[in-house]
């Protein structure tokens, strides 16, 4: 079923089931919800041909777009990328084995391990970026540019407010 005619159906059997209850905010959230999963089809569909996931992908991205030369420590390759330390390790361990990653000690500090692009990494990084960015644009085509503005401002937003929520905060 297409997500707005569930949105519509939920919000017409909720009008019937329970007619004072303002579902507003559950069909923004299930609408949301339903889009990250759509997102992340197309993301996967995409990124197959190359052996790659969009998970794997974030991982050569952020190292070409963040690294210096001799790669990033662990701890500043999950904060760029928000995920666990763990989760890091899972992936570069599953790229290292590809060839497309190394590790290396840091040279000033023995106790930091760096993790760098190798050059097969940084070329499938460059030409799927390329690649990449036109699907994207491909994805947003059912915006205008300033739809697509006002998506990323609204985004944003919601965004915040959740970290905050997850802060404790309000």
């Amino acid at each position: 079923m297409k997500t707005q005619e569930l949105l519509d159906l939920i919000e017409r059997d909720w009008a019937r089931a329970r007619p004072e209850i303002d579902t507003t905010a559950q069909l923004t959230v299930i609408g949301v919800q339903r889009l990250s999963a759509l997102l992340e089809q197309e993301l996967e569909r995409f990124f197959a041909p190359f052996d790659l996931t969009p998970s794997s992908f974030d991982v050569i991205v952020t190292l070409r777009r963040s690294a210096p030369a001799e790669g990033l420590a662990f701890s500043r390759l999950s904060n760029l990328m928000a995920i666990t330390p763990p989760a890091v390790t899972k992936r570069v361990d599953l790229l290292a084995v590809r060839g497309l990653v190394e590790r290396q000690a840091h040279p000033e500090d023995r106790r930091t391990v760096l993790v760098r692009l190798t050059p097969a990494g940084r070329e499938l990084a460059d030409r799927v970026l390329t690649l990449h960015v036109a699907n994207e644009e491909r994805l947003l085509l059912g915006l205008t540019l300033l739809e697509g503005a006002q998506l990323r401002v609204l985004v944003g937003k919601f965004a915040a407010h959740l970290e905050r929520l997850d802060e404790g905060g309000a």
